[in-house]
């Protein structure tokens, strides 16, 4: 079954207008674009419920609904409790509270597994405890390829190992990582495996209680709704951290680990997520799958089988421009690779190809994407100008990538 793109497109406001639909997305990775689902309940949300929810009159008693049916939109594509979630402003903030969680938990000397491949959202908050007695132990990429070696982690764990905190997919190189193997090296080391999920969510749905993984964030303002962070954890592990919220919240789900106010409307508008996701799979298929969950993983199979054959038009083209360097895998194998693909090109600056690109309506962008010590490991000298990104979700057209193919050749 082929995915209908028209169809798609046809629940994004922004394609319908003539200003914004001329542009080519191509920097999802940063933020993608939101669906009408999404938008028509924040609206909903701001116009007749912005009060503060779950009190006794009718507003109040609509706005903690809609908050309710957010919370169960993520448990369900995630296929877990509500309970078991804390949505923050952002994947940073969740990751640097929950940090703040764990710490308590640590004796001096015990060991913390970091990459220096993630975004720095998930490798500061954890050296930062360094300053407690922490030992912070790097598994490193390869400075040629940018992947990182299972073989590696296996000679970085030991005794003292109590965290081991990765992305399941970088947001440079783009390689999806084998998480179940990596927890698996981690637990057998009796440490918590703690998974960066931001680069992965936009492409794969993860049944979190099948990864392996005892924690695990993303961001859904990359995942076509609202500007939040989503962190899952196990409830076993939940229940040994110090909670971070007001003392009277402290055995409150969504409240314990969120020392700051929820933000009311924008948990409301991730129930349009799940809205998003149904349409689309009553579009295409015509028997009902068990449950949200199951339905999303269906549609993500159809998003990423058109991801992956676009990826590779573009992978491609950068290889046949004299002088690139492409970082990651190449070709773009479904389910090992997302379609976020970065390169830089001997004898010209990151930001002259994006220039050239933006001139011709192609929105992308160069830099370290906070990733700066993936940048520096892959010895890109001038940081600033880092790589150019490209990066694809599963409404972008196969018109659009031969316009950016067409844009990559005239370089």
């Amino acid at each position: 079954m082929n995915l209908d793109i028209d169809f798609i497109r046809s629940q994004y406001p922004v394609f319908a207008n003539p200003d914004t639909a001329r542009w080519a997305m191509f920097e999802n990775a940063g933020g993608s674009y939101v669906p009408r689902q999404v938008i028509d309940r924040l609206h909903e949300f701001f116009q007749f419920t912005k009060v503060q929810p779950y009190g006794p009159f009718e507003a109040s008693i609509k706005a903690g609904e809609a908050m309710e049916a957010g919370y169960r939109a993520m448990a369900g594509l995630l296929n877990c409790d509500p309970d078991e979630l804390t949505l923050g402003p952002s994947t940073t903030m969740n990751f640097y509270v929950l940090a703040q969680a764990i710490r308590p938990l640590l004796e001096p000397g015990d060991e913390i597994i970091v990459t220096n491949q993630d975004h720095e959202a998930n490798i500061g908050c954890w050296r930062r405890l360094a300053e407690f007695g922490a030992v912070i132990r790097e598994w490193q990429i390869d400075p040629q390829t940018g992947e990182l070696a299972i073989e590696d982690l296996k000679s970085l764990v030991g005794k003292r190992t109590r965290l081991v905190c990765f992305t399941l997919c970088s947001n440079i190189v783009g390689t999806m990582h084998d998480f179940n193997a990596i927890c698996d090296i981690a637990h057998d080391a009796g440490a918590l495996a703690i998974g960066d999920g931001v680069s992965f969510a936009p492409h794969r749905v993860l049944d979190v209680n099948k990864s392996g993984l005892d924690l695990y964030l993303f961001s859904t303002y990359k995942t076509f709704g609202t500007h939040l962070g989503v962190m899952w954890g196990k409830p076993s592990v939940l229940d040994t951290l110090e909670p971070q919220g007001h003392y009277f919240n402290r055995d409150l789900p969504h409240y314990k680990f969120n020392p700051a106010g929820p933000l009311h409307a924008q948990i409301g508008a991730l129930a349009g997520i799940e809205e998003y996701i149904d349409t689309l799979y009553d579009h295409h298929f015509d028997d009902a799958a068990p449950g949200f969950h199951a339905q999303a993983a269906r549609v993500f199979d159809l998003f990423s089988e058109h991801e992956t054959v676009q990826a590779n038009r573009v992978l491609a083209a950068i290889r046949a421009i004299p002088g690139a360097r492409i970082i990651g895998q190449d070709p773009a194998v479904e389910g090992s690779r997302a379609a976020t693909i970065a390169f830089t090109l001997d004898g010209m600056r990151c930001s002259d190809v994006v220039k050239r690109l933006v001139e011709k309506h192609i929105a992308v962008r160069n830099g370290h994407f906070y990733a700066l010590r993936c940048i520096e490991a892959l010895g890109i000298q001038d940081t600033d100008e880092g790589i150019i990104r490209i990066s694809l979700v599963h409404y972008n057209t196969e018109e659009e990538v031969s316009r950016l193919v067409k844009g990559l050749e005239s370089l």
